[in-house]
């Protein structure tokens, strides 16, 4: 059994101040009891993608998956998810906030896309077939790696940015549109009501359309793209339940559990530690439990933004004598 958590070991600097006074018993005994270590820290979907047996392309190929779940066609074509996003400009760097801060309306969003590519043409159109899904498509593959939007999101993008070959074509091709964005009046028009504009696009998530791999093994998300990365996959796909029901824990599966993943990537201290609390009281308490019902594989807690899984098995349900570990201690 795989859970998945973003931000649930999350970075010092948000830790140090949501962990004060902050008793959590059920997951610092879990800590104690259970091996952890370092895990890649390529974000969500690579998680899932490896999980499925998706192989990696030059990106983990989410553009291609996405877009079969909004109704495009992939063909032969090579895909890339090109987001809406909002970046803000700090003192010392330049913060991303993705489609979830922006609520585009689908009026919005068309309005966007094709003053993008009535500017741009060929070379960046998009398809917005989702008012927070857009894409691009290539008949060849540039030479192009990126990083997952939701591994950006609330980060400092510089050392983000794609790279590659192709990467400066395209970085200029996104200085530009950032000009050409500031003047457009939906942007106005959102300003005028103080919501965030649309300032720039995420470019992540590129391929072909991969080998499909059928699994048995059934998914438990809300997550947009882990339900189409599970569709994809002819898994079966469910939203998860409000608490671990220990029957869950008789056959393998994937569990997204990312009630942490907004104040993580804002670096809400207060969000973090209130949404830590009900994973508390409805997983983590219940686990602690049921841990002499795990399966010979045992689980796994996993959280792929920071790059560290907790290993659980059978036998830590014995281990007592363990004492609870502090929430800061890595």
């Amino acid at each position: 059994m795989l859970f998945i958590i973003p931000y649930l070991f999350p970075s010092a600097r948000l830790l140090e101040t949501a962990a004060q006074d902050l008793h959590l018993p059920a997951l610092q005994a879990l800590l104690a009891r259970g091996t952890r270590q370092p895990c890649p820290a390529e974000g969500l979907e690579a998680a899932l993608c490896e999980a499925l047996s998706i192989s990696r392309q030059q990106d983990w190929p989410l553009a291609p998956i996405t877009l079969a779940a909004d109704g495009g066609v992939a063909g032969d074509a090579y895909w890339l998810r090109a987001d809406p996003v909002h970046l803000r400009v700090m003192r010392d760097r330049i913060v991303l906030a993705d489609a979830d801060a922006l609520s585009l309306s689908r009026q919005e969003a068309d309005a966007l896309a094709a003053a993008i590519g009535q500017h741009f043409g060929a070379d960046l159109s998009p398809l917005p077939l989702h008012p927070q899904r857009w894409y691009l498509r290539f008949p060849h593959a540039p030479h192009l790696a990126t990083t997952p939007l939701s591994v950006a999101a609330g980060r400092d993008i510089d050392p983000l940015l794609p790279q590659g070959d192709d990467a400066m074509r395209f970085r200029a091709e996104l200085n530009e549109l950032q000009m050409l964005l500031h003047e457009h009046p939906v942007n106005q028009t959102r300003e005028t009501r103080g919501e965030l504009p649309v300032n720039s696009l995420w470019l992540w998530g590129g391929g072909r359309r991969p080998a499909a791999c059928a699994t048995p093994v059934p998914l438990y998300a809300e997550n947009a793209e882990a339900q189409a990365v599970g569709a994809f996959c002819k898994a079966r796909v469910q939203a998860p339940p409000a608490h671990l029901d220990a029957r869950l824990l008789e056959s393998e599966g994937i569990i997204l559990l990312d009630a942490l993943t907004l104040a993580g990537q804002m670096g809400d201290a207060y969000g973090w530690r209130e949404a830590l609390r009900e994973l508390e009281q409805d997983w983590f308490v219940p686990l602690l439990g049921t841990l002499r019902k795990l399966g010979p594989r045992g689980l796994r807690l996993m959280d792929p933004v920071s790059g560290e899984v907790l290993h659980l098995r059978r036998c830590d349900a014995w281990k007592v004598w363990r004492r609870p570990r502090s929430l800061t201690l890595s």
